[in-house]
């Protein structure tokens, strides 16, 4: 009669991996970075603002002076500069820097393959 009314059920457990996309741990990274967010914003600055803008304005003149690349040049520096003197958090600068710094690489190459 017992088991009729209590059956004997053994649940499994099985847990599933959560899998994280490749943005959310460098977003998680960034985070954790705020302690170093002064050597962040002085890489930033000095960094990106005196090495990668100066080389690729260089590479525009080099290369015959296209106005299209000036705006698209300063824009980055510029959105790069913004968010580290607003003081936002890691999570907002790092990522910032990174997409600018491939910008001025995009154009430095855009530029080197229209001069072939």
């Amino acid at each position: 009669m017992e088991t009729t009314i209590q059956k004997s059920f053994a649940p499994t457990y099985n847990q599933t991996a959560t899998k994280t996309s490749l943005w959310k741990r460098f977003i998680n990274w960034a985070d954790g970075q705020e302690e170093n967010r002064f050597g962040w914003a002085a890489f930033a600055i000095a960094g990106h603002g005196c090495v990668f803008t100066i080389i690729t304005v260089a590479v525009i003149l080099v290369t015959g002076n296209n106005f299209i690349f000036w705006p698209i040049a300063i824009s980055a520096m510029s959105a790069s500069l913004i968010t580290n003197l607003a003081a936002m958090p890691t999570k907002v600068t790092i990522p910032t820097l990174f997409i600018t710094v491939l910008i001025d690489v995009a154009i430095i190459a855009i530029c080197l393959i229209g001069l072939l």
